[in-house]
């Protein structure tokens, strides 16, 4: 498997939380140095093991706040 390297930037906070411990945040991150990018996805307690996720760059954020604005969720 490839070698990849990620810094924790921001974390602005848990969306959920599973069993064991892991939880599903929005944090952004710096993958392999580059520039950061938004990025929703389940980690363990310890951060050093994660689950498949997703990454947005600003514009991406922007416009899923945007459509995420206009569902009525009750």
């Amino acid at each position: 498997m490839a070698e990849f390297s990620y810094e924790i930037v921001q974390s602005f906070g848990v969306i959920s939380e599973g069993t064991g411990g892991w939880t599903k945040e929005l944090n952004l991150i710096s993958w392999n140095g580059k520039e950061p990018k938004y990025d929703i996805r389940d980690w363990a307690p310890d951060h050093e093991k994660m689950g498949k996720g997703v990454t947005l760059t600003a514009d991406d954020a922007k416009a899923l706040k945007e459509l995420l604005a206009d569902i009525d969720f009750d």
